[in-house]
């Protein structure tokens, strides 16, 4: 789908979390940070339990550099996967923290 299409679900009273998680997506292709972090910070509001937008709020803080605000959305995310027992996206966002440490650490691959 595209922005407009998703847009609309939204101005139309169709909001969701699922929604707002696509509608991020297409704006993260689209080059489009802001909306993208915008709508993802909207989904994790709507639906606090969904693991998917934490993980994509993460990935979105990390291309927008704010590598705190990144590291915190993944540290939310890993407590929700655990609490839900969603086993993947826990050892997902793991590993991005993993990451981050390393990249934060001069010196180290």
């Amino acid at each position: 789908m595209d922005v407009k299409s998703l847009e609309k679900m939204i101005e139309t009273g169709r909001d969701s979390a699922m929604l707002r998680l696509a509608l991020a997506g297409v704006y993260q292709q689209q080059g489009n940070l802001r909306s993208a972090l915008e709508h993802l910070q909207s989904a994790v509001q709507q639906d606090p339990d969904y693991t998917a937008a934490w993980k994509a709020l993460g990935r979105v803080q990390l291309d927008l550099a704010d590598t705190d605000s990144a590291r915190s959305a993944w540290q939310q995310g890993i407590t929700v996967a655990g609490k839900r027992g969603d086993k993947q996206a826990q050892k997902e966002m793991q590993v991005f923290l993993k990451r981050l440490d390393k990249a934060a650490i001069p010196g180290q691959k």
